[in-house]
């Protein structure tokens, strides 16, 4: 059987110390890969390295490195194939084929999302199963050990959550649907391939490590704000746990996620550029030497930076109108857009220009920029939504009346006690009224990018239209697929062709919007091992 591609970036070549608070995760030749995972010193120092891959750019494909820089592209990536961010044009044309939906046909190449995906998440995971192996054979402290090992299958979980969301339909209605294949032992470039497990299996795995890690981090405080604590994990654990529709599961870990801390703030108009806020449940902390200037995300959404000729300015990045039209009189948020005249850029609309991520200086990317992956308040909206789907509503309603306590502007007043039930409407844009409706549409306003909404979609089944009046360019409407499906494969990433040609057992995904011959996530379709 030939080799896969999972393993491109040896994990001894990802080293850093972090001994006197700052994140030290440069390169080091200083100790080889066979020798530094037999202490918790090299354990930290893989441990780093493997954190410091999770904001690189341009390490995971052979091309389009400005759009490929870790969690925070995907999130802009997601949020950009929904409905409520405005790609109001082209710029140097980074995110604008993800926009559009004209990547999937293009799993031929190294410098594309199919590729850029596939082997960013699993190389994490290539990364994460040679610490965890080495979990009886560190030397060491146990707290160490164990504080090590907990971020080995915290990101192991994430990765594998953000796979399946991302190659596969949606778990619920299809949870013994094709997924990805599951790798838990340290692999080479030899190592065979494996089959696409199901959604179920790649679920149970993901759970099986995050619940681990939770273990393995519990009363371990945190060293470093860049690390993945006891909370951050739980935070993790909400997000696979609500995409799973375990909703019990999901309110439980959101609420030891906060740490039982209101750890809210009014204070929303600073940029969302440090690691360190007290909202801030995992981020990765940007020291200046190890910083860089285009290939971020703040760099794609401040406008005001280079004068207006970065990224961020020559390709806006706008709230739909629809969206906006929805945001409560008085509500802080609305000042996270402002209204602008975009002819005058060269657009074709008037739009909502974003202006809730900036740098701290705009004149200098190399501060200012940290990478924000988890903010306390989705999981207080996750706590409300589960509350709600699990029968709570009197409970749903104190929690979300209480977070917006803390988006009103002083002497504003916000109260969901009108509202009630469950019932979602076939499309995004179809009210019904009901609190969960309402739940949602502060968790869109809320995590407007930084979450990625088609994750959402994805998971609520439901499908949704962009129009003009939204603000959306005629060119991104997408008429021709099947966004309003929640059947749909037009939110699957098709495999890269590299995977498939080294890994006979491998299904494709389908180009289009419905499953072609010898394609699709049908388990039927797996060649026989």
């Amino acid at each position: 059987m030939k080799k896969t591609i999972i393993s491109l970036i040896a994990v001894a070549l990802l080293s850093g110390a972090c001994t006197d608070g700052t994140l030290d995760t440069a390169p080091s030749t200083a100790v080889s890969g066979s020798t530094m995972l037999e202490t918790t010193e090299g354990g930290y120092m893989a441990m780093n390295g493997a954190l410091r891959f999770l904001w690189q750019f341009g390490v995971s494909t052979t091309g389009n490195y400005h759009q490929c820089f870790g969690p925070q592209s995907y999130a802009l990536m997601g949020d950009l194939m929904g409905e409520d961010m405005v790609m109001a044009g082209t710029g140097s044309g980074w995110f604008w084929y993800d926009y559009v939906y004209d990547v999937k046909d293009m799993y031929r190449s190294g410098a594309w999302r199919p590729y850029d995906c596939w082997n960013y998440y699993y190389t994490l995971i290539c990364q994460e199963n040679y610490i965890i192996a080495s979990a009886e054979t560190m030397q060491g402290d146990e707290k160490d050990r164990d504080y090590i090992l907990g971020n080995a299958y915290a990101i192991r979980a994430y990765a594998y959550h953000y796979l399946a969301m991302t190659y596969a339909r949606s778990y619920i209605g299809h949870e013994d649907k094709l997924c990805v294949p599951i790798y838990t032992e340290p692999t080479t470039s030899k190592t065979a391939g494996k089959a696409r497990s199901t959604n179920r299996e790649v679920y149970a795995q993901a759970m099986s490590d995050i619940n681990t890690a939770v273990d393995l981090l519990k009363g371990k405080p945190r060293q470093h704000c860049s690390h993945i604590d006891y909370y951050s994990a739980n935070g993790i654990k909400a997000r696979i746990a609500l995409y799973m529709g375990d909703y019990q599961t999901a309110y439980e870990a959101a609420k030891e996620a906060v740490g039982g801390k209101k750890v809210l703030t009014k204070d929303i108009l600073s940029g969302y550029n440090n690691a360190d806020a007290a909202d801030v449940l995992w981020g990765a902390q940007i020291i200046r030497d190890q910083g860089t200037t285009n290939p971020q995300f703040l760099v794609h959404m401040d406008i005001a930076y280079n004068n207006g000729n970065g990224y961020g300015g020559t390709a806006r990045k706008c709230c739909s109108e629809w969206l906006y039209s929805r945001i409560t009189k008085g509500d802080n948020r609305q000042n996270w857009w402002h209204y602008e005249n975009l002819y005058s850029q060269g657009y074709t609309k008037v739009g909502y220009q974003q202006y809730k991520f900036r740098f701290a200086d705009a004149s200098d990317t190399y501060v200012g920029a940290d990478h924000i992956y988890m903010r306390v308040p989705e999981m207080y909206l996750t706590m409300a939504e589960c509350a709600c789907r699990l029968g709570n509503e009197t409970e749903a309603k104190e929690i979300l009346n209480e977070f917006m306590t803390y988006r009103m502007l002083d002497g504003e007043v916000y109260d969901c006690s009108d509202k009630s039930g469950t019932d979602l409407g076939a499309l995004t844009t179809e009210e019904t009224g009901s609190l969960l409706e309402e739940i949602l549409l502060q968790r869109r306003i809320e995590l407007w990018g930084e979450f990625g909404r088609v994750y959402d979609i994805k998971r609520l089944r439901q499908g949704f239209e962009r129009t003009t009046d939204m603000g959306h360019p005629s060119q991104a409407l997408c008429k021709t697929l099947k966004l309003t499906d929640p059947e749909s494969f037009d939110w699957v990433l098709t495999i890269p062709q590299k995977e498939i040609d080294a890994n006979p057992l491998i299904v494709q995904n389908p180009v289009g919007s419905v499953a072609a011959d010898g394609q699709g996530d049908d388990p039927s379709l797996a060649p026989a091992a």
